[in-house]
């Protein structure tokens, strides 16, 4: 079974930069990741989170008045080979 990771896809640089803050200071654990060229070929910033706390970020969004594209759910690309030389 796949694994699916959840990353939310911003316009810009600085809607992204908010949205971190802010779930930071609320307690929400996000990390700033470079959008995964299969689900989205928009700004290179997107927000790798957790599926429990997609209603909180979500209620944040709204809240602030942060612009997103959307939140993505991608299956995690897992290449054991990739970077290996020897």
């Amino acid at each position: 079974m796949k694994e699916i990771q959840y990353y939310v896809l911003f316009p810009n640089h600085d809607n992204g930069m908010r949205l971190y803050q802010k779930l930071k200071k609320e307690g929400v654990r996000s990390v700033i990741a470079p959008t995964p060229r299969s689900a989205s070929k928009c700004c290179g910033i997107s927000l790798l989170v957790k599926e429990e706390d997609l209603g909180k970020i979500r209620a944040c969004v709204e809240e602030n008045g942060i612009e997103i594209l959307e939140i993505a759910a991608v299956e995690k690309d897992v290449n054991p080979g990739r970077d290996r030389y020897c």
